[in-house]
């Protein structure tokens, strides 16, 4: 097949401003979102760029003795993949970096979060700048239509797949060496067929409130079982959970977090959802719009987000905070989306200055009352990150 060309990534920027002001940049994100082609495209015009895969044996050996490693090839510049292989690592990359603190010597790539890579963050302090790559955001996918990103989701292998059974094929097995091979590599000995089963059941409850006593007992676990793998699929990046909004309102408030499969594709794969089509006919439909929308303004949005739910029922899917504003949004996937009376209650509960209704669809946006407009998820994104019409 015809080596697929390099799609430039919103954190390319990011990531050259960080290699200025940082000793070490981690770019974590899950496995297989293209942190490696994003580095290997910036790095390309390095001449002295070197590139290590910790999961290749060879090149996990040359570190046996870090230190006399560095010296042989202290002009270079290091990328290190695969990082939460080797723990162990970090001490030797401390003093190394202590001995020559030049900006932009090492970039790590890893597909945990920075609490498992944790070990760096007391040895690295005030040295490392992290960074998080997502799988595609929409918006950098110009030429792919909404339907197809939303069937298949953004990770790359997914997304430019020749055909949408290849797509499926792709996920299907990202899944399993993700519970096969990834959870293990990080230490976690957990019996793969009940991991899958425990994902599975989170996809069931996408979009809804965590009761993990409901799901402790579906699954015949422990409640802290339950919430320790919650918290590890959180922090490999494949759920995400909302928080409730912290609101000192008179109403009572439903304080349990939304949980979400981060990646579309990821989620209809666990469902068995392969195509446009079966998703439209499945229940968890709206759910995984919601749960699109909000991973896109996630990913971009420097802002604090979360959910609202009174015990009565009435909720806003998202709340983003930004720049001292609240701004309500409601996902709805219909083509002629219309809020609730609970939607604008909402509102006035929580003092939105603005409020969104995001739908797929949408040409252009238009309001549907003085603080309410209808939008598509792209253009909300640009929004919230230019500050427009804020």
């Amino acid at each position: 097949p015809m080596e697929q060309a390099y799609i430039p990534r919103k954190l390319q920027a990011e990531l050259a401003k960080y290699l200025r002001i940082f000793p070490v940049v981690a770019i974590l994100g899950p496995r297989q979102c293209g942190k490696s082609t994003l580095v290997k495209h910036v790095l390309s015009d390095l001449p002295n760029a070197m590139y290590l895969d910790l999961q290749n044996t060879a090149d996990l050996n040359k570190l046996n003795d870090p230190q006399l490693f560095f010296e042989l090839h202290q002009d270079k510049l290091f990328c290190i993949d695969e990082i939460q292989i080797a723990p162990d690592f970090f001490s030797a990359l401390r003093s190394e970096v202590d001995r020559d603190r030049r900006n932009g010597r090492f970039v790590l790539l890893g597909s945990a979060s920075r609490d498992l890579v944790q070990r760096s963050s007391e040895s690295l302090a005030g040295r490392i700048g992290y960074l998080e790559l997502t799988p595609f955001l929409m918006s950098e996918l110009p030429n792919v239509s909404l339907n197809n990103f939303w069937n298949r989701g953004g990770y790359p292998n997914s997304i430019l797949a020749e055909n949408d059974e290849f797509s499926k094929i792709w996920r299907e097995n990202f899944i399993r060496t993700y519970i096969e091979r990834d959870i293990p590599q990080l230490g976690f000995q957990i019996p793969a067929p009940q991991f899958r089963r425990f994902i599975t059941l989170c996809a069931h409850h996408h979009g809804q409130t965590v009761n993990q006593s409901r799901l402790a007992a579906d699954l015949g676990m422990s409640q802290p079982t339950v919430r320790r793998y919650i918290d590890l699929l959180e922090q490999t990046f494949i759920v995400r959970t909302l928080p409730p909004l912290e609101a000192n309102t008179k109403k009572r408030l439903i304080k349990a977090p939304k949980l979400f499969i981060r990646d579309t594709g990821l989620l209809h794969r666990l469902l068995g959802i392969d195509s446009i089509d079966a998703l439209l006919a499945h229940p968890v439909f709206g759910s995984s719009w919601e749960g699109l929308v909000i991973e896109q303004i996630a990913a971009v949005a420097e802002a604090k987000i979360s959910h609202y739910r009174t015990s009565n029922g009435d909720e806003l899917d998202a709340v983003v905070e930004l720049n001292g504003q609240r701004i309500a949004i409601e996902c709805k996937a219909s083509s002629a989306p219309k809020p609730t009376k609970g939607f604008y209650r909402c509102c006035a509960d929580i003092q939105a200055n603005k409020a969104f209704v995001v739908a797929p669809l949408v040409d252009a946006p238009y309001p549907i009352d003085e603080n309410t407009t209808v939008i598509g998820v792209n253009e909300l994104v640009h929004c919230l990150v230019s500050g427009a019409g804020m």
